[in-house]
């Protein structure tokens, strides 16, 4: 007599993938549902035991319920030429009313209560540009990491420039008024044969502001200058 159809929904339905690298434990799930309203017990089999640890690998899916079935392939060294053999199949049946022994329940099964769905392995290797953008994640996490306490160190030189600059600028007006000072006593106590002497004192008080001034001017350009460079990196 043929077996009954499988009643638990699998997902996936045909295959299990594996993606490597295959250095460390691969676990590919498995989900079965029971969309009946009857319980189900089940059990995973494989072609492979020695290449899987599967858990759970039996028991008990309650109507209307769902499990997740681990599926862990052991490490081993990988040939892209070798095709995968390896299978699995999902062996269910209906729960009776009054099952009190589960193994007992699957030594006295009749072949036509018993129920299976079938599935092969397959193993993947990541392409090359998956490899790269994996390994470029953490150098741009940590280049993000380094902008910003980069940005917070500019922050800070910004502060310090502008305090800089405006005690120039404070500076740059007290010697704008004491220059008027003594441009006013100069011209009271100028005398005809020494007129030019004022104006050559007025005139290197001017060229000492004007520098003042210039210095200030550079420190806020530099200033713009390192924000604009950090922003454009």
């Amino acid at each position: 007599m043929a077996r009954s159809e499988q009643v638990l929904v699998l997902e996936p339905q045909h295959e299990l993938k594996f993606r490597g690298p295959f250095t460390d434990v691969v676990t590919a799930t498995l989900k079965l549902a029971n969309p009946t309203d009857r319980n189900v017990c089940f059990k995973v089999k494989t072609t492979a035991p020695r290449r899987y640890c599967v858990r759970p690998n039996s028991g008990i899916i309650d109507a209307g319920t769902s499990i997740n079935v681990s599926v862990m392939l052991q490490p081993f060294d990988y040939d892209p030429n070798e095709k995968s053999k390896h299978k699995f199949m999902v062996q269910s049946m209906l729960a009776p009313y009054d099952m009190t022994d589960m193994e007992g329940v699957w030594k006295d099964a009749k072949p036509e209560e018993l129920m299976d769905s079938k599935l092969k392995c397959t193993f993947e290797m990541p392409l090359e540009n998956d490899k790269t953008t994996e390994h470029s994640v953490l150098p741009k996490s940590a280049s993000t990491s380094l902008d910003d306490g980069e940005g917070k160190k500019i922050m800070e030189e910004c502060k310090r420039l502008q305090i800089e600059v405006q005690r120039l600028r404070d500076e740059n007006k007290q010697i704008r008024e004491d220059d008027g000072l003594r441009k006013r006593k100069m011209t009271s106590m100028a005398t005809p044969h020494s007129s030019s002497s004022p104006t050559m004192v007025t005139s290197a008080m001017r060229d000492e502001g004007l520098s003042t001034r210039l210095l200030a001017l550079c420190v806020l350009f530099f200033v713009i200058g390192v924000i604009v460079g950090k922003l454009a990196l």
